[in-house]
């Protein structure tokens, strides 16, 4: 396996892990506490966003090459 493919499987089980707890959190606003609930989910929910655009200029630039 290469490096750019362990990268890639990588970055991708990130994104899915930080959409999971993103959900989760928000799930949780009902209950006491839930304001922060919310604010960790759209931090993580902004983490995969990040991961994401991430991924997408790192498998550009993989075709570059």
């Amino acid at each position: 396996m290469s490096i750019r493919t362990a990268h890639k499987i990588l970055i991708t089980t990130a994104i899915v892990f930080f959409l999971f707890y993103a959900i989760w959190e928000i799930r949780n606003y009902p209950y006491p506490g839930g304001g922060w609930a919310v604010l960790r989910g759209m931090i993580s929910g902004t983490g995969a966003v990040g991961l994401g655009l991430y991924l997408r200029y790192f498998l550009k630039a993989s075709k570059l090459r």
